[in-house]
């Protein structure tokens, strides 16, 4: 694994069209993009008002969905739920009141090694944007998965 450039968060165009799957979910029309991205509505660190961004669920294993930061931890979503880590995420058309926890590096790298022997052509994607470049070996996205924040968002138990 060799890191060619790591890019900051979108801005201008680019951010507007990451942006963009924001509107499906608010039309309603959020499982038209499936299981494998989620609507995190969160509290802004600075401000204090609702956020919200769409990321994607690199896995689901019955106790929480877990994505990655692939801004690493200059990404303002990820610095807003490790200071208010009591979130909503939204997969297809339901709504889950989970916490979100950051995640140990060693398991950042199981995560994206078997993301990768799930998704291979899309880890390869991912890794570029994230400007990363990989060879394709299990260690290369092992490796990768070190440098990534991942976070786990665990359900809330609900309170009668």
């Amino acid at each position: 694994m060799e890191i060619v450039k790591r890019p900051g968060p979108p801005t201008g165009l680019r951010r507007t069209l990451w942006r963009l799957p924001i509107s499906l979910y608010r039309m309603g029309l959020g499982g038209l993009l499936g299981r494998r991205v989620m609507l995190l509505t969160h509290t802004g660190r600075v401000s204090g008002l609702p956020r919200q961004a769409v990321i994607e669920v690199v896995d689901h294993d019955g106790h929480g969905y877990l994505a990655a930061s692939g801004f690493g931890v200059r990404a303002d979503w990820y610095r807003n739920v490790v200071a208010s880590p009591e979130v909503t995420v939204q997969v297809g058309g339901h709504v889950h009141q989970v916490t979100a926890v950051p995640l140990p590096a060693e398991a950042g790298a199981d995560l994206m090694a078997r993301y990768a022997s799930r998704h291979p052509a899309a880890a390869r994607r991912l890794c570029r944007i994230m400007g990363y470049a990989v060879d394709g070996s299990q260690e290369d996205y092992r490796e990768v998965g070190r440098h990534v924040p991942f976070v786990k968002f665990v359900p809330r138990e609900s309170r009668r």
